[in-house]
């Protein structure tokens, strides 16, 4: 394999907890090879956002080299994921006249009318970050969802706008240039999460995907295989092990090891009488921690966000027939690991759930080490930037096309201009073969009327 990049492409989740970089490429068949991983702990990160650059840069790089290392390629450009409490999401409808309504709508036309949407004013400090178009409108006609082909005056569309501040979003870009890489996609992580784990008859039924990290819980819905509604509610995995450090009185390291390995959701789940024990600090005698406090901390904290969850689907209206979430709520995310959960989830909000692992679209995961619903993000930006490579590749095979198709008929013509016979003789010869073709056809006739004169004179010779 050449080492170059169109060759290979990767993902890099920058998380509250962790960094995470996954190398990958497409077999023959389609399915994804991961080359390699590198994940390291993330310091400089809260809440989803870059609160100091230097230590993110040095995380990052630690994890560049880890997946440098396992996959043996250089690492040079990136799929970079965002999220954070200052993402917002808005719903905006725009429209373009086209000058010519006899040609056909083109992907030209709908990325003209995506930069209108590009000139919205924003709030200070705010950058758009997508424009998802949601449906279309071509004239009088609504309700369509591929408008390239058709033809129309007027093309008009319904997007769903993701926002973010601009000092974040530099904030990422500083980093992943500072750590010596170049970021070919920012992509809001709820919806690299949601190509990762979501299958397309989930997006047509309707869907909530609920990626639960470290900082934040990101939540997108989807509702015939259009992306509704996304938003990013500042709480996850990281305050929980803040609940347990406070209340069970240790360590963070102990508290984070507490939720991971005995934690549960569901108090009613776990024994009276169940205690473990930590280790003591600096030869203090040993802590016991009983596993019902423990669950029931974890599970005061779990209904929390669970019920800013279930705000934003009513804020949806997925409790209304029309946009009913057929599918449920995938979870997703490190968070979805905690023992319970999706009985809790259930239970609080009326849908069914399941718990979305990342490895679906792997096919070298022989250890099932991608499983975990962690690296569901991570997978996602690996997919998106796949689908750059993908697009990148088929462009130039186009562009290959068109110059040899150009090359082909500039020698035909070159040809043609060295055979073809001045208009004279072209015209000398058109004339003769003309010429030839009348008599062959006055000979023809010339023919039949002799046998017709000859079949009359027989007919009357035998009348006589």
């Amino acid at each position: 394999m050449k080492n170059n990049n169109l060759s290979y492409s990767v993902g890099l989740d920058i998380g509250t907890t962790k960094i995470v970089v996954i190398v990958g490429r497409k077999n023959e068949h389609g399915k994804i090879e991961v080359m390699g991983v590198g994940k390291s702990k993330s310091l400089g990160v809260r809440q989803g956002v870059v609160g100091n650059v230097t230590q993110t840069i040095q995380s990052i790089k630690q994890a560049i080299n880890l997946a440098e290392q396992m996959a043996g390629v250089p690492i040079k450009k990136v799929a970079v994921g965002i999220a954070g409490k200052h993402i917002r999401s808005l719903h905006h409808s725009d429209y373009i006249m086209r000058e010519n309504p006899e040609q056909y709508i083109t992907e030209e036309d709908i990325k003209i009318l995506k930069k209108q949407v590009d000139k919205l004013v924003m709030l200070p400090g705010e950058e758009i970050i997508h424009v998802l178009p949601q449906d279309y409108k071509v004239d009088a006609q609504s309700d369509i969802y591929e408008p390239i082909g058709m033809h129309g005056k007027r093309l008009e569309a319904n997007f769903h706008v993701v926002v973010g501040q601009m000092a974040s979003i530099k904030n990422i870009l500083k980093c992943v240039k500072e750590a010596g890489l170049e970021m070919e996609a920012l992509t809001l992580e709820p919806l690299a999460s949601s190509d990762a784990v979501l299958g397309q008859e989930e997006k047509e039924a309707g869907v909530a995907i609920v990626d639960i990290g470290g900082g934040t819980t990101d939540i997108a819905i989807f509702k015939d295989n259009i992306i509704r509604h996304t938003c990013v509610i500042p709480y996850g995995g990281e305050i929980i092990t803040e609940d347990i450090k406070n209340g069970c009185s240790v360590i963070e390291k102990y508290a984070e090891k507490l939720k991971v390995d005995f934690g549960s959701a569901l108090p009613d789940m776990v024994k009276e009488d169940v205690f473990v024990t930590m280790k003591g600090l600096h030869g203090r005698k040993d802590h016991e921690v009983n596993l019902k406090s423990l669950s029931q901390i974890i599970n005061a904290r779990m209904e929390d966000i669970l019920e800013l969850v279930n705000n934003e689907l009513k804020g949806y209206g997925a409790f209304e027939q029309k946009k009913k979430l057929i599918a449920g709520i995938v979870l997703t995310g490190g968070g979805s690991n905690l023992q319970h959960l999706r009985q809790l989830s259930n239970y609080l909000t009326g849908f069914e759930c399941r718990i979305g692992y990342a490895n679906e679209y792997i096919v070298n995961d022989k250890n099932q080490h991608l499983k975990s619903p962690e690296y569901a993000t991570a997978i996602g930006l690996l997919m998106e930037s796949l689908k750059i490579t993908d697009k990148k590749i088929e462009q130039e095979k186009e562009e290959g096309e068109k110059e040899l198709q150009e090359k082909s008929v500039n020698t035909m013509e070159k040809g043609s201009s060295e055979t073809v016979p001045s208009s004279e003789t072209f015209t000398t010869d058109e004339t003769k073969k003309e010429d030839k073709q009348k008599t062959k056809s006055k000979s023809k006739l010339s023919t039949f009327g002799q046998m017709l004169a000859k079949r009359a004179k027989d007919f009357f010779n035998e009348e006589e």
